[in-house]
């Protein structure tokens, strides 16, 4: 099965793990703080909080700027419902906002225009499918309204520019981005004063962490802020440091793999009305998933089916928010006309490293097979 996305691991990571358990310190200590400075001089900023999730770096992101009970965040519908959730978990409102169109399904900026109210203190990006949101337009409405601006970054580890234009940012090293540690998210953040909050609050808010206190020959510490266990911990913190080594290369390797979906899609799509390949107005991207728009008058389900017969997995990404029965209970009359149409056509086809061309052709001639077939049937 040629599987969506895949991490490319082997064994400079198994060495740099082994090393670990064979140091006798497992938990947050010297390999954590030398990931999160590597991570910080990669991506053109000063210092960096490693955590272990992206829903925890959202969640201490957005605590960290004072965002609480009776604010409002407007955030994107179509999202992981993780973005969301790090939302209500800090005392706030989600105010849910479609997409630019099926071409450019990162959140809209006028339609965010329309949603601002006396509430509204932040908005949230999210860089979808690793197509970074455009800067320029996003900072200027920020600071046009008074907003605070974060970055959802779990998809664009690496792009130039991200998580530098926001006042805060987070990304995601789950199994399935373009670099992992299994489990694992960290934290940029514009105030190096709000960051190091960040950092506090990710163990307890105490202030000293346990390795600091063996160095200074001192059980003590004080807790003077409510805080999480966020941490994160030497393992991950390993694997991290190989693979951010490996990071432009990966990323390299999934923009070469997408150019060859644009250019073997570019006659399928001319043949096959209403077929798309969606990407951002920004022109940047990590390319960390590869969606397309099926024609109007596709069965997904039945491409879906017809395509995991021939090998190849698929999936949506993603169900939007507004549309799930939790959400759905909170504000049934919410309509996103874009997202929904986005979300009724969408398919994700593979993208990751280990792909060859060959893999790209294939699964591009199925899908024309698959469209060609639904359509002789109608």
């Amino acid at each position: 099965m040629l599987l969506v996305a895949e991490p490319l691991l082997g064994a400079e990571e198994r060495a740099a793990a082994v090393a670990v358990l064979e140091s006798g310190w497992i938990t947050l200590g010297a390999r954590v703080r030398e990931f999160e400075r590597a991570f910080a001089n990669r991506h053109g900023v000063e210092d960096a909080v490693a955590v272990d999730s992206c829903t925890a770096a959202l969640h201490l992101t957005l605590k960290a700027l004072g965002i609480g009970a009776g604010d409002e965040v407007l955030a994107p519908s179509l999202t992981f419902v993780a973005t969301i959730n790090a939302i209500l978990y800090a005392g706030a409102d989600p105010v849910l906002v479609d997409i630019e169109g099926l071409d450019s399904p990162l959140m809209s900026i006028e339609d965010a225009a329309h949603k601002i109210t006396p509430r509204t203190r932040a908005v949230m990006l999210m860089h979808f499918a690793g197509h970074m949101a455009d800067p320029g337009p996003w900072r200027a409405f920020a600071e046009h309204h008074g907003l605070l601006l974060i970055e959802d970054a779990a998809h664009a580890i690496g792009v130039p520019g991200v998580g530098s234009y926001g006042d805060g940012a987070a990304f995601s090293f789950y199994g399935n981005k373009n670099m992992t540690t299994a489990e694992g998210g960290m934290i940029l953040m514009r105030d190096p004063e709000l960051l190091e909050q960040a950092r506090q609050m990710r163990g307890h808010g105490m202030t000293r962490t346990v390795l600091q206190r063996l160095v200074a020959r001192s059980p003590h510490y004080d807790v003077d802020m409510l805080g999480f266990n966020y941490r994160m911990d030497e393992i991950r913190a390993a694997i991290g440091l190989v693979q951010l080594s490996k990071l432009d290369d990966m990323n390299a390797r999934r923009a070469a793999l997408f150019a060859r979906y644009q250019e073997w899609l570019g006659p399928v799509m001319r043949r096959h009305k209403g077929l798309q390949v969606p990407t951002s107005r920004s022109g940047l991207s990590a390319h960390h998933i590869m969606p397309v728009v099926l024609p109007e008058t596709a069965d997904r389900d039945a491409v879906t089916a017809t395509m995991h017969d021939a090998g190849i997995q698929t999936t949506i990404h993603y169900p939007p928010v507004h549309t799930l029965s939790y959400y759905r209970a909170r504000a049934p009359l919410i309509r996103l006309p874009l997202t929904e149409e986005f979300h009724r056509r969408e398919l994700t086809l593979p993208l990751h490293p280990k792909m060859e061309d060959a893999d790209v052709r294939r699964v591009v001639s199925v899908l024309d097979k698959t469209l060609t077939r639904a359509e002789e049937t109608v």
